[in-house]
């Protein structure tokens, strides 16, 4: 089984703009996430596709290992965090997104906080946030072991093994791609 972290985007019946929303599914294969892609997203209807993807391999030097939910303990979770910035003359807010490995959300916000994006992006009237909630809060950041359908949550376990590979990079995948051509 392999985790998967998907952006999807979708242009939204009654909306300007296109939206975004990041998606976490464990699967054999990218294709047996559809159904559980559609029903996380139900209004984006046929408009709904991937716009970046990626199987989650390692995060922040450890290896990620997917097992059945019986098998898997550990003492640090992965997380999701959300940076939202602005810089000036831009009319826009950009983002950064992050995956962490740590114990607890205030260890993980105060890692976020050190990122170049949070020390950079901003200016006076207009700072960097850990997007999503309430500005800077221990709630702003996802366990991505919470994020999962409710059906993954119950038979897996996302397992964290510290790695000393040399080559700790996720394949990631950019492009527009129909949810229903995958």
């Amino acid at each position: 089984m392999k985790l998967f972290y998907i952006l999807l985007g979708a242009a939204v019946k009654g909306r300007n703009v296109e939206q975004h929303d990041v998606f976490f599914g464990i699967a054999p294969k990218l294709k047996d996430l559809v159904p559980y892609i559609k029903d996380f997203w139900p209004e984006a209807g046929s408009e709904l596709h991937l716009d970046a993807y990626q199987e989650v391999k390692f995060a922040d030097g450890y290896e990620i290992r997917i097992v059945e939910k019986e098998r898997g303990k550990t003492e640090n979770h992965l997380f999701f965090i959300n940076l939202g910035g602005y810089r000036a003359g831009f009319f826009d807010e950009f983002h950064e997104r992050h995956l962490m490995v740590g114990k607890k959300m205030s260890e993980i916000i105060k890692r976020a906080k050190q990122t170049e994006f949070y020390k950079t992006m901003g200016f006076a009237g207009a700072v960097s946030h850990i997007d999503d909630k309430y500005g800077v809060d221990i709630d702003d950041i996802s366990k991505v072991n919470d994020l999962l359908p409710q059906e993954m949550k119950e038979k897996y376990a996302i397992v964290l093994e510290k790695s000393d590979a040399v080559n700790q990079v996720n394949v990631m995948k950019v492009k527009y791609l129909k949810i229903d051509k995958i």
